[in-house]
């Protein structure tokens, strides 16, 4: 009796779990939706573009679609004159591993001049991106680029500390359930950081404006 009693616990709590998880991810989706663009054409300006950053290789080798596409997007959105700066954002943990460099490389050869793009080496994880984009880099209203899932939390983040964005969605590769169910849980993981946690970013340091005042 009494194990068919914990089992019946352990289902119920599971149950619960899986209901608060897919009830959270909704939320953020139906949260976040206005501020998210899928067309560059309706896109609104905005003075600075962040590029979440992410490793540029899948480990079978080859390009990483996530990767290639938000480069595309940021190409296009400064082309267009969508942007005026780019904000790269992204871990540097190891020597040989530059997620900031990596692509300021490859946007300076799709000729964006190099003073139109600044890097943040201290991107570890989207919270700090996107705190750190207006605490330290001072922008007060930016275009995020991202997919659209990854939109959804970083513009969920952005309304938890009051700091206005907008997300422009590039494309996400086909191969996608795997990495929207890590999504599901990065979610639940960025809410107790905000509401219960209220966690900062690993670094802050001085304020490094875009833009000056003179501007």
């Amino acid at each position: 009796m009494i194990l068919k009693k914990l089992i019946t616990y352990l289902i119920t709590f599971l149950l619960f779990l899986i209901t608060v998880i897919l009830s959270l991810d909704y939320w953020i989706s139906y949260k976040t939706a206005p501020y998210i663009y899928h067309d560059e054409n309706k896109l609104p300006y905005r003075t600075i573009g962040v590029v979440l950053g992410t490793s540029k290789y899948v480990k079978g080798g080859g390009i990483n679609g996530f990767y290639r596409n938000r480069i595309d997007g940021a190409i296009d959105l400064y082309w267009q004159g969508k942007v005026d700066y780019l904000l790269v954002s992204g871990d540097n943990a190891h020597l040989n591993y530059n997620e900031p460099i990596t692509m300021q490389k490859d946007l300076i050869k799709a000729g964006i001049p190099r003073e139109s793009i600044v890097l943040d080496y201290a991107g570890f994880r989207t919270f700090d991106s996107v705190v750190r984009a207006n605490k330290v880099f001072n922008a007060d209203d930016f275009t995020i680029i991202t997919q659209e899932f990854h939109c959804e939390r970083a513009i969920f983040i952005a309304l938890a500390q009051d700091i206005q964005a907008q997300c422009f969605a590039v494309p996400a590769p086909k191969s996608m359930k795997l990495v929207r169910i890590r999504e599901m849980f990065a979610r639940v993981s960025a809410f107790i950081d905000l509401y219960i946690m209220n966690k900062k970013p690993k670094y802050l340091g001085p304020i490094i404006p875009i833009i000056s005042n003179n501007d």
